[in-house]
């Protein structure tokens, strides 16, 4: 079962100005560093690195202080413990990052490459309808405010490089593996 779909609700008031919709959000460790889950009243807004500007994932000017008991985040908590201990591949929550029309469609197609594989922008493009739309994919996925669950790592450079990720290229070829490395253990 893969994630909810994108949720494209009014793409111009989006647009216009940021939710304040974020009602929870909780810091986890993780194989990766630490992660902060941040979700809002129609699901997950994001999933942070410890770095992470909140400006890139569509929470600028939130508050993002920690909370106690929710729901969501439990479950976000419980499937990517799942994910780093090799036993998800894919992800059942609700989605809801914040975006324009053509971010949200490029993170949809994010959600069509398989578990342990890649694509290139190029090819990320292609499927979206516009092989000339590359870079502007690439800039889409580098706005993903949902890292591991939209998987924006699966994506490489036209001659299988790894390039840009918000949670650095270490990060991203250490998620690859581990995913490899699980394709490998149950094929």
């Amino acid at each position: 079962m893969n994630a909810s779909p994108i949720t494209t609700s009014n793409a111009a008031a989006s647009r216009a100005a940021p939710r304040n919709d974020v009602v929870a959000a909780a810091s986890i460790d993780s194989p990766v560093g630490a992660l902060t889950i941040v979700v809002g009243d129609a699901g997950l807004r994001a999933i942070m690195w410890a770095d992470d500007d909140p400006q890139r994932c569509g929470l600028a000017g939130v508050e993002l202080g920690e909370a106690g008991e929710h729901l969501l985040i439990d479950a976000a908590r419980t499937q990517l413990a799942e994910y780093f201990a090799g036993q998800r591949m894919h992800f059942d929550l609700p989605l809801a990052p914040e975006g324009t029309e053509f971010q949200r469609s490029a993170w949809e197609a994010l959600q069509q490459i398989p578990y342990g594989a890649t694509t290139t922008y190029g090819g990320q493009a292609r499927a979206m309808g516009d092989i000339n739309k590359a870079r502007a994919v690439g800039a889409a996925n580098g706005k993903n405010p949902l890292s591991i669950v939209v998987p924006c790592h699966r994506v490489v450079g036209a001659d299988g490089a790894l390039t840009g990720f918000a949670g650095g290229v270490d990060t991203k070829a250490w998620l690859l593996d581990h995913e490899r490395a699980v394709v490998s253990r149950t094929s």
